[in-house]
């Protein structure tokens, strides 16, 4: 599993007395002591590779937060949790973390948990697959979480283009992205547990409410202490790939009774001094 995710989405759920124990699953134990240094010490945590579960082990609540970059068959990934991790709707909530990228590059429109996905012929391969995997994880009675671009102060577009890239940002500076800090993520999994609504088969999209532009994504960063000095990098111009799109959520925060808490990505860097 992506290692910055799990550390947060593993440390949120257990020191958020939500649950008895906190199990995390990984598939090598590559990452396991970054995993337990950001959890800390805690009895109700535990921590193991896919391989060491028993067959017959079974847990109430599964979240999957795994990207499509660590398996060959993603989809069936999200069908085996379910079928061989969970014990299944009657005894807790499996909740999958999806992309709001499954909606394509869009055009500037509002999108919406009910907005059509684009047809299979327009898809990119890599919304082929979350497609799939949301169908499998609702199949089996789920419910998905799609995610607008996650970030903290060290991680994200916004590092790699001030601090990683060569100083040319691809696509037009007025593009939009919806973003979404990894706390708030991990929040939004958490509501997504607790609460009384039932989230059976059911979709929703989660984002802070307040999409930016690439231009201002680097804007906003630039006010935090860590980037000082850095300067704003070039942009190019429309690659094609569209204007984006803008995130409304309102019916997912409303239903799950959660709302962000960093309301927006320029007011997190502002105040990252």
């Amino acid at each position: 599993m992506m290692c910055a995710q799990m550390q947060i989405l593993a440390h949120s759920l257990t020191h958020s007395h939500l649950l008895n124990l906190v199990t995390a699953i990984t598939k090598t134990s590559n990452n396991h002591a970054s995993i337990l240094n950001a959890v800390g010490e805690h009895q109700n945590f535990n921590i193991v590779t896919l391989d060491n579960i028993p067959k017959e082990e079974k847990y109430a609540n599964v979240i999957f937060c795994a990207p499509p970059s660590g398996f060959e068959d993603y989809p069936g990934a999200i069908k085996n949790a379910a079928d061989n991790l969970w014990a299944g709707p009657d005894q807790g909530r499996f909740v999958f973390t999806s992309s709001g990228g499954i909606y394509g590059p869009g055009n500037g429109e509002v999108i919406s948990e009910s907005s059509p996905l684009p047809e299979a012929t327009m898809a990119s391969p890599r919304s082929l697959r979350l497609v799939n995997a949301e169908k499998n994880a609702l199949e089996k009675k789920g419910s998905v979480l799609r995610l607008a671009g996650l970030y903290t102060l060290e991680r994200g577009a916004h590092n790699y283009w001030l601090e990683k890239g060569d100083g040319n940002v691809k696509g037009s500076k007025d593009g939009l992205i919806n973003l979404l800090h990894y706390d708030d993520a991990a929040g939004a999994c958490m509501a997504a547990l607790k609460t009384d609504n039932d989230i059976e088969g059911k979709v929703f999209l989660i984002s802070d409410g307040h999409p930016t532009s690439r231009f201002g994504i680097c804007e906003s960063a630039l006010k935090a202490k860590k980037y000082n000095g850095i300067a704003m990098p070039s942009f190019g111009e429309d690659d094609g790939a569209g204007k984006g799109k803008i995130y409304d959520g309102k019916f997912s925060n409303e239903y799950l009774k959660w709302e962000p808490k960093y309301e927006s990505f320029d007011k997190f860097m502002e105040a990252s001094q």
